[in-house]
């Protein structure tokens, strides 16, 4: 396919782009089925309620991605009349670029139009998700810096924040202390529970923390007995929200170690940066 192609398509794809008030984008049906090189509506309908059966097999809920919608067209003479459309999500526009025909040349630029920018959304979110990992995980090292120091402003021992967090986690997880979880998620010894976590777990960790944090202050607990006490109150608190939302925080996977993650989102921003300095 010529550049120059290529370039008219991309034009007239993108201009036929909308959004909602909310910012997610979308295409109405009709507007895609002329994109697309169909004549015939109910040619194109068909090749629509392919891409409903694929989106669903995907587990994805088709409602989310192909709504009905009402759409006012010119009869002539000033007139109007209302038809049938159906707003399209990008997604949407991928699944049935993949269910028509791809000897068309409209269909063979639409497959790899929309599977580069859906991926480059699946991209995005993906990098969203870590990024909020690693702010949770950062939130909690702050939160439990400030813990120790004040417990051991409070007992003169160091040794006691240790000891206290692993009541914490005790109570968190149903039994299971910190070397427990370790042991369970199959973390080294050497390294921090909380950088295998996933957020929800941290956290709610965090979340444990600040309360006792809080408390600790406001009542004056003055020993390793007064703020253990308060420490597992807070964790069996919040532990509670979590199962009643039926989340078993010693039950969820590990995942990716948050010292590799923060690594590998590092190296991204020094390639996006090189290569913008590039263009």
């Amino acid at each position: 396919m010529e550049k120059k192609i290529i370039q008219t398509l991309t034009e007239n794809f993108e201009s036929f782009a909308h959004k909602t008030e909310q910012g997610v984008e979308f295409w109405f049906a009709r507007d895609l089925q002329k994109l697309l090189g169909y004549d015939k509506w109910d040619n194109f309908s068909q090749v629509i309620e392919k891409a409903k059966t694929a989106c669903e097999k995907s587990t994805h809920k088709i409602s989310d991605h192909f709504a009905d919608a009402g759409k006012k067209v010119s009869i002539g003479s000033g007139a109007t009349k209302e038809i049938f459309d159906i707003m399209l999500t990008r997604y949407a526009c991928y699944l049935i670029a993949q269910n028509g025909d791809p000897r068309k040349e409209q269909i063979a630029f639409a497959q790899n139009y929309f599977a580069v920018q859906t991926r480059k959304f699946e991209i995005i979110e993906e990098r969203i998700k870590d990024w909020e990992r690693l702010s949770a995980r950062q939130k909690l090292s702050l939160s439990e810096k400030e813990f120790s120091e004040l417990i051991f402003e409070k007992t003169g021992n160091e040794k006691n924040f240790a000891v206290i967090r692993s009541k914490g986690d005790n109570a968190l997880f149903g039994g299971h202390d910190t070397n427990a979880m370790k042991k369970k998620l199959g973390i080294p010894e050497n390294r921090p529970l909380a950088d295998f976590l996933p957020t929800i777990t941290i956290k709610a960790k965090d979340f444990a923390t600040e309360i006792t944090v809080f408390n600790l202050k406001d009542k004056d607990l003055k020993d390793e007995k007064q703020i253990s006490s308060e420490h597992i109150k807070n964790n069996q608190s919040v532990r509670s929200v979590l199962l009643e939302r039926g989340i078993k925080p010693e039950e969820l996977p590990p995942e990716t170690d948050l010292k590799k993650l923060e690594r590998k989102l590092k190296n991204d921003d020094k390639k996006t940066l090189k290569n913008s300095q590039n263009l």
